[in-house]
C-alpha cells in the first residue's frame, strides 16, 4: 500500500488516463470523476481509471487546479525512505563537484513541488505544493543528511503555495546563518548570494551556462543587460572583454548588491541605472542610443498559461523596443521563464517582434536552463527558462 494510499482513490474520468499513460506527473482538477476516502491536502492516494485499474500514486491538493502530482507509476509506499531515497538519487545525478547547483528540481527528479539549491554548505529549499508540505519534515531531515550540508534555510514563499492552499514560510531549519555573507564562485566571479531576501533561492543558477556564453559575444561590444538583478550578465560581460556595459533594475537594493559584486571582483566600468525597464528603453530610443549586444531576462510574466496572453504583449513590448536599439549585426539575448509560454509561443512572439521593427534577424542559438535543472521528456511545462540569441542582420 502506498502511504496510506490504499484508504484513498482518485478516480480518473473515461478517456481522461491517456496523459497519465504517457506519464505526465499532472492531475488536473478537470480529470478527475471522483475521490474515495477522504485524503487530507498532501496525503498519498492511489490514482485510478475509472474502470479502477491503479495508475499511479500521488499527492492529493483539494484546493489546487492541479489536483494531484505523481510520485510513482506503481502501487508503492510513499514515505520517508522513499523521500530520502529520491532526494540522494536526485543528488548523485548532478556529479558535479561545484557547491553552487541545484540539487532537486521538481517534477524532473520524481520530487514534484520540491526545489533544493546548494549554497556550499547550505541549502536552501522551497515547498511549494500540497504533497511537498505533507512531507516537510522527512524532506528537510533528508536534505540535512546529504554530505557537507550545515544549513538548511526554507524559502517556501513563492506565490504558487497560495494556489495549494499554502500560506507563505520562510524560516531557517537547520543550522544558524552565517555570519559573514553567502560568497558564491561561477566561472571564476564571485557574487554574495542573499539567501534570506533574495530572488528565488538568492541567485539564479538556471543561468549559469548562459552567462558564459554571454563572454563569448562582447569582446569590445557595448552591451545592455535589462532587468540585472545582482549582475550576473554584466559582470560576464565585462569578464568577456566589453568596451561599456549599462545595467538596468528597478530596484535598489539589488543594484547596490550589484556594485559590491562588481567591486569585489574589481570590475568597472558598468552604468548603473535604477529604472523602470521598459521606460529606459523608450528614453533610449527616443534619444537615439545604440548597443551592440542586449540581454533581455525579464521576470516571470506568465506563471500559468491562464497569463499567456497577456504576458504575449510584455514579451512582445519588450523585444520590440530591443531590436529597434540594436546595431547593425548586433546581437539579442532574450528569455522567457514563464511557465504559461512555451519555446515554440516565444520564438512566435520575438519573431512578431523583429518584424514590426523592421529588422531581418536569425537565430543562431537556443537557450536553456543548466544541466542541474533536467526536463523530463514527459513533462515538457518543465522547460520553464526558454532563451534566443538573435542577431539583427547588417
Amino acid at each position: 500500500m502506498a502511504g496510506g494510499a490504499g484508504i484513498h482513490s482518485l478516480f480518473i474520468k473515461p478517456g481522461r488516463e491517456k496523459s497519465l499513460k504517457r506519464r505526465h506527473p499532472w492531475i488536473f482538477s478537470g480529470a478527475v470523476a471522483r475521490v474515495e476516502g477522504n485524503p487530507s491536502p498532501g496525503e498519498t492516494l492511489l490514482v485510478r481509471s475509472s474502470g479502477a485499474e491503479i495508475l499511479a500514486v500521488a499527492a492529493y491538493s483539494p484546493y489546487s487546479q492541479i489536483r494531484a502530482r505523481v510520485w510513482d507509476w506503481q502501487d508503492r509506499e510513499i514515505d520517508a525512505e522513499f523521500i530520502a531515497q529520491r532526494i540522494k538519487n536526485a543528488a548523485a545525478a548532478r556529479r558535479t563537484t561545484d557547491v553552487c547547483t541545484r540539487l532537486v528540481h521538481g517534477e524532473s527528479d520524481g520530487m514534484p513541488g520540491i526545489v533544493a539549491d546548494r549554497y556550499g554548505e547550505t541549502v536552501v529549499l522551497q515547498l511549494l505544493s500540497a504533497g511537498a508540505e505533507y512531507w516537510r519534515e522527512a524532506i528537510v531531515s533528508a536534505i540535512a543528511d546529504l554530505p557537507g550540508i550545515t544549513r538548511v534555510m526554507e524559502r517556501s514563499d513563492a506565490d504558487v503555495r497560495a494556489l495549494e492552499g499554502l500560506r507563505p514560510r520562510s524560516v531557517w531549519l537547520r543550522g544558524a546563518p552565517a555570519e559573514t555573507p553567502q560568497i558564491v564562485t561561477e566561472h571564476g566571479l564571485r557574487y554574495t548570494v542573499d539567501i534570506e531576501q533574495g530572488h528565488k533561492t538568492g541567485f539564479y543558477l538556471d543561468q549559469r551556462e548562459n552567462r558564459l556564453l554571454l563572454r563569448k559575444l562582447v569582446s569590445a561590444k557595448n552591451v545592455l543587460d535589462c532587468f540585472c538583478y545582482t549582475g550576473g550578465f554584466s559582470l560576464n560581460a565585462l569578464a568577456g572583454g566589453a568596451a561599456a556595459v549599462t545595467a538596468i533594475d528597478s530596484s535598489a537594493p539589488v543594484l547596490a548588491a550589484a556594485q559590491a559584486n562588481a567591486a569585489r571582483n574589481n570590475l568597472c566600468g558598468v552604468e548603473w541605472m535604477e529604472a523602470d525597464v521598459f521606460q529606459a528603453l523608450r528614453g533610449f530610443r527616443d534619444g537615439g542610443r545604440r548597443f551592440d549586444v542586449i540581454v533581455l531576462d525579464p521576470p516571470k510574466f506568465a506563471p500559468t498559461s491562464a497569463h499567456a496572453e497577456k504576458a504575449a504583449r510584455a514579451y512582445k513590448d519588450i523585444n520590440l523596443l530591443a531590436f529597434k536599439l540594436l546595431s547593425p549585426g548586433g546581437a539579442l539575448m532574450t528569455y522567457s521563464c514563464s511557465g504559461g509560454v512555451n519555446a515554440e509561443l516565444f520564438q512566435k512572439i520575438v519573431a512578431g517582434a523583429a518584424l514590426d521593427a523592421g529588422v531581418d534577424a536569425v537565430i543562431s542559438a537556443w537557450l536553456h536552463a543548466a544541466a542541474d535543472h533536467p526536463v523530463m521528456l514527459s513533462f515538457p511545462e518543465g522547460e520553464y527558462l526558454k532563451g534566443l540569441v538573435c542577431r539583427v542582420r547588417a
